[in-house]
Order: structure tokens, then C-alpha cells, then sequence
């Protein structure tokens, strides 16, 4: 699994490729080299000349409506990020033995703007004031109208044509896609990849935010939520269309796919583990911002779960009180921290997390070589994502911290 497939002569079996027999790959060509070298700069560039064109387009359209809106989009995709679901893409479809690298790098400049739509919008659900350091894009939008965010009239136009900015990404991201020089087979299996993560990302979405009205979810569902909206839009589907560019079977396909969804179901577990235990002078963000939210996290659900379970009725009191309280304190978030401890919840989750990222590396073994460079590059990055034990990272408070 996880080489291209080459169809069978009628004589005969076909005939192995030369590394097959003396343990040595051909080298790549130069411009993969290239990429290999430095696929953030790659994408990078890419998306200059992407977006660049993108903006050009909106001025035909309006002159306010490119310098205010479709100049932030692209602004906004260009600054900062990791890129990594450009470069799960790439290295997915190096460890299937292909380098596409045009059609590759543009997709990839795609999932990056499927990304901006995802965290504008995000930010405006969540009324987060910063993102990346700066001033979310709503807010910024009201300030550099004049308008206070904080008005009711700043709000409405801050946060309605942050809506459109992010609307805008999502249509610049089909548009890349659409304009992909892709064969026909990768064109049908793509489109199919690309139509389904699309689908999972909003409802995700909507999964998270009916959690926080609904007053929670079960641990099964947090689960869930935690897969559409998080683990396969940003690493299941990605290590997918990197195998589509190439003439990987669907079993390859498949396996990556599970392989990328243990990686981020582990890595959204471990990041709702710093955002109760995280020390935010390392991690960068206030400790207990879910539970003033009342996001349904799966740690807040195991805890409900077995504080009914075992009729902890303080435990569940403490709950009760302290989910969706926005005016937090730090005695109520040390006796949240409390019960998660006593009902066991943060060990089971540290070991949920670690079991998915086992998980995560098996399938990758079952779905490529990970002792050639594109396999080891792509365990190098899964590994990274779903990450080790949390109690090991300095960013974590020890269970008396």
C-alpha cells in the first residue's frame, strides 16, 4: 500500500521498478527537490500568485469592495499558520510515490483559504477580539470603519461583513480548485474529497455551537464534534486529496484517512486539556476559556458522565456552576480543576489521547513506508500533531500545579 498502482500487462505480472530490486528510489526532479526542501515557502509562494489574482478580480467587481474586504482575505491568509494541512497534503502525496507539484501546491493554497473561512467565522461565533496576536478581522473591520466594536452598531457591521470575508475565502477556495489542472480520475476523486470536508467542517461547526445551548453532549458526541470539525477538515481530508493526486488504492486512501482523524481527535483532546490545565504564560491563551464558554469538550463530558455515575453530587454541583459562567474566577476554575481530577476524567483523557495517537502511527505504517523520506516526513508530522503526554510538556500544570 501506499505506492502508486500500475496497471498489469495481459502476459504477465509488471515489472518492478529498479529501487524495488536494488533498494535505491530514483531522485526526485529538481523542482520537487525543491519543494521537499521548503513546502511552507512553496505554498507560500503559490498563494501569493493565487491571491494576487483573487484581489485583481474583486477590483473588476468594485474598488472599495477589493481594498476592504478581498485585500484583508488575502492578507489574512498570507500571515501567519503553520501551513500544516498544505504540508500533510504534500508529504501524503510524496508517500504514495507522486509529485504533482503545480496541482499539489494550489490545492494546498485551497485548504488554506477553506481555513480562513473556518477561523473568521469562528471568531465571530466565539466574539474572540484577537487572532494570530492581532485584532480578529471583525473587529478590526468595525475599528477601521469607525465604528467602536463594542457598539451595537460596530458589532453588526464588524461582525456581518466578517461573515462575507469569510464567505469570500470559501469562494476563492473553490475557485483554486476549479481552475486545478487535474486529470479526470483526480478530478472525480478530489471533488468527492473536497464536497465531503466542506460538509464535515459546517457541521462540526453547528455540533459545537448546539452543544453549548443544549448545556452539553455526551462523551460520544463530543467525540464526534471533535471529528468533523476539527479532524477531518484539517487532517484526514488533506492526507486524502495528497493520495488522490496519485494512484493510490482506496484501502491507502482509507487508512490515511483514519490515521489523520486519531492524529486530530488526539490533538483536540490534548489542546482541552491545556485549556483548563495550561499555564497561559506558555500556551499563549487564558486558562478556562471552554468552560466560560460551555463548550460540550469530551473532558467536561466524562467528568459529567462519571460524576452522575457514581452520584458525586458536588462534583456535578460544580459543574452546574461553573460551565458557560463568563464571569469566571480562579476559585471557580481551580474547583473545576478539582473535580476533573477526582472523577478520573483528566486520566482518561490523557489515555484516550494517547491510545489515538498510537492509533494514528499504526495506520500510517498500514498506509505508506514510513522508513522512505515522504513516509518519514508524514509520521514526523502526525507525531507532532497528536503530540505525546501532555503532563510532559512545560506548558502543562502538574496535577498539584
Amino acid at each position: 500500500m501506499g505506492r502508486s498502482q500500475r496497471a498489469e500487462h495481459s502476459f504477465g505480472e509488471p515489472p518492478k521498478p529498479a529501487y524495488e530490486s536494488t533498494g535505491h528510489r530514483p531522485a526526485p526532479p529538481e523542482h520537487v527537490r525543491v519543494v521537499d526542501a521548503d513546502v511552507v515557502g512553496a505554498v507560500q509562494h503559490t498563494a501569493r500568485a493565487v491571491l494576487r489574482e483573487r484581489v485583481a478580480q474583486a477590483l473588476e467587481s468594485d474598488m472599495l469592495f477589493s481594498e476592504e474586504l478581498a485585500r484583508r482575505v488575502a492578507d489574512f491568509t498570507l500571515d501567519g499558520g503553520k501551513r500544516m494541512r498544505p504540508r500533510l497534503l504534500w508529504w501524503s502525496m510524496r508517500a504514495c510515490g507522486a509529485a504533482e507539484t503545480a496541482s499539489a501546491l494550489r490545492l494546498g493554497v485551497a485548504l488554506e483559504l477553506i481555513q480562513t473561512c473556518a477561523l473568521i467565522h469562528d471568531d465571530v461565533m466565539d466574539r474572540s477580539r484577537l487572532r494570530r496576536g492581532k485584532p480578529a478581522l471583525h473587529i478590526d473591520l468595525a475599528e477601521r470603519a469607525g465604528l467602536s466594536p463594542d457598539s451595537e452598531r460596530g458589532f453588526a457591521f464588524g461582525s456581518s461583513a466578517a461573515v462575507l470575508a469569510g464567505d469570500l475565502a470559501l469562494v476563492w477556495a473553490d475557485d483554486t480548485v476549479a481552475e486545478t489542472v487535474l486529470s479526470t480520475a483526480q478530478r472525480r476523486r478530489i471533488g468527492a474529497l473536497w464536497r465531503a470536508m466542506r460538509t464535515e467542517m459546517v457541521a462540526g461547526q453547528y455540533l459545537d455551537l448546539h452543544g453549548q445551548v443544549s448545556g452539553g453532549s455526551s462523551a460520544e458526541q463530543a467525540l464526534r464534534t471533535a471529528s468533523l470539525k476539527s479532524a477531518s477538515y484539517s487532517l484526514a481530508r488533506p492526507l486524502a486529496i495528497g493520495a488522490a493526486l496519485t494512484e493510490a488504492d482506496e484501502r491507502t486512501i482509507e487508512a490515511l484517512c483514519s490515521a489523520g482523524r486519531c492524529a486530530g481527535i488526539a490533538f483536540q483532546l490534548r489542546d482541552d486539556l491545556l485549556g483548563v490545565f495550561g499555564d497561559p504564560v506558555l500556551t499563549g491563551k487564558p486558562s478556562g476559556d471552554d468552560i466560560r464558554e460551555g463548550k460540550p469538550t469530551y473532558l467536561l463530558a466524562v467528568a459529567r458522565t462519571r460524576a452522575e455515575a457514581t452520584g458525586d453530587e458536588e462534583a456535578l454541583a460544580v459543574l452546574g456552576r461553573v460551565t458557560g459562567n463568563a464571569d469566571l474566577t480562579e476559585k471557580d476554575l481551580a474547583d473545576v480543576r478539582e473535580v476533573f481530577e477526582v472523577t478520573g476524567a483528566r486520566a482518561h483523557v490523557e489515555q484516550q489521547a494517547q491510545r489515538l495517537h498510537d492509533h494514528a502511527v499504526s495506520r500510517l505504517r498500514q498506509a505508506v513506508d514510513v522508513d522512505a523520506h515522504g513516509g518519514r516526513q508524514l509520521l514526523s508530522l502526525l507525531t507532532t500533531v497528536s503530540g505525546t503526554r501532555s503532563d510532559h510538556s512545560p506548558a502543562y500544570r502538574s496535577p498539584k500545579g
